[in-house]
């Protein structure tokens, strides 16, 4: 255990010295490969993601995928150490990617390969995706057409090894009103500005019923609102967008469908990619999680599980409140502690699973 640990620090310091942008991480993806190659395990490739199985892949099994992604984003503001440099302070290793998802994906990677060869009653696959910090078309939904379909995801985010067992989805809608043009200065026209008053006024005060014992209600906030190009011309079109954060009770579709209902304007959505994701409560990891003591909770914040179409949940070293921050650090302790807990859930789920 001691030398997966230390193999995991060492692979985290060599992706934190390489930039991974989202697009661009080619680099990272290369150095995941001769990670693996060095193991004398086999990898597969598509654009900038990485996989590889434990044990050749046979039909008959169902298939746990773990997913962790190598993209980064650019370097905040206020970084007082070089962003790509790994430096140990104290316990801390610092740099860009370390907490958010650099930690996690080398603790998940140090655990599969604890599995590398031994016999499970499923295909374990391990996936290094690209572009997460973005939901890019060429990240994680790229690989759904080519991957075996999962009986269960692992996403290696910074949740403190807490298990996040459902996740808000976003949807962003744009809603349009019409009214008609005219002279400001005489009575003409219909104000599409005050047709939309009633619109803002409800969004303010409207709540969803179906509240997550996880995750809360669904939150619907108003982000932009557009109208009018002359001080003279009443205008004809007043447009706003809502941000809408869904618990896992609702679909997109059932969002949309009640906001119709509610609202006068004509509700358009630009993207329905990122779903609301849980856990069903029977599931067998519930059971593990309950077993092995895993803080079970709701998380706010997006990550590939929106993308993945299959029972998830999201787990990894680090805290979510370091991502994206200046002087980005994970402590090492926490990273090595994390790698026999993810070898616990996934021993005491193939436990369950008649292993």
């Amino acid at each position: 255990m001691d030398n997966l640990g230390k193999e995991a620090v060492s692979l985290l310091k060599k992706l934190i010295s390489i930039s991974s942008f989202s697009k661009f991480e080619e680099n990272t993806a290369s150095e995941i490969n001769k990670f693996f190659k060095k193991k004398g395990v086999q990898t597969q490739t598509s654009g900038n993601n990485v996989w590889a199985f434990a044990n050749p892949y046979q039909e008959k099994l169902p298939t746990v995928w773990l997913n962790s992604h190598h993209d980064t984003v650019k370097p905040a503001l206020g970084y007082t150490k070089d962003p790509f440099t790994p430096i140990e302070v104290d316990g801390k290793l610092y740099g860009l990617g370390s907490n958010d998802a650099g930690g996690p994906l080398v603790a998940l990677i140090a655990s599969f390969c604890h599995f590398i060869g031994k016999p499970l009653p499923f295909n374990l696959l391990l996936i290094a995706s690209a572009e997460e910090e973005i939901s890019g078309s060429n990240g994680i939904s790229s690989l759904l057409s080519i991957l075996p379909p999962a009986e269960l995801v692992l996403v290696g985010e910074p949740t403190q090894m807490k298990l996040a067992v459902a996740e808000k989805g976003l949807l962003v809608l744009e809603g349009t009103i019409k009214g008609k043009a005219g002279h400001a200065a005489r009575e003409e026209g219909v104000n599409a500005i005050y047709l939309a008053l009633n619109d803002l006024i409800k969004i303010k005060e409207y709540q969803f019923k179906k509240i997550s014992p996880f995750l809360g209600p669904s939150k619907l906030s108003c982000t932009i609102i557009h109208a009018g190009e002359q001080h003279n011309r009443v205008p004809e079109i007043c447009s706003y967008v809502l941000d809408i954060r869904m618990n896992e009770l609702y679909t997109h579709e059932e969002i949309i469908d009640e906001l119709n209902k509610e609202l006068t304007a004509e509700l358009v959505p630009r993207s329905t990619r990122l779903r609301s994701s849980f856990l069903p409560e029977n599931h067998a990891l519930q059971q593990v999680a309950k077993k092995l003591g895993l803080e079970m909770f709701g998380s706010p914040t997006l990550s590939d599980q929106a993308l993945i179409p299959y029972p998830s949940a999201k787990i990894g070293p680090g805290d979510s409140a370091r991502s994206h921050t200046a002087d980005e650090f994970i402590y090492i302790q926490e990273l090595e502690e994390s790698i026999p807990l993810y070898i616990s859930i996934l021993e005491q789920y193939a436990a369950l699973r008649g292993h």
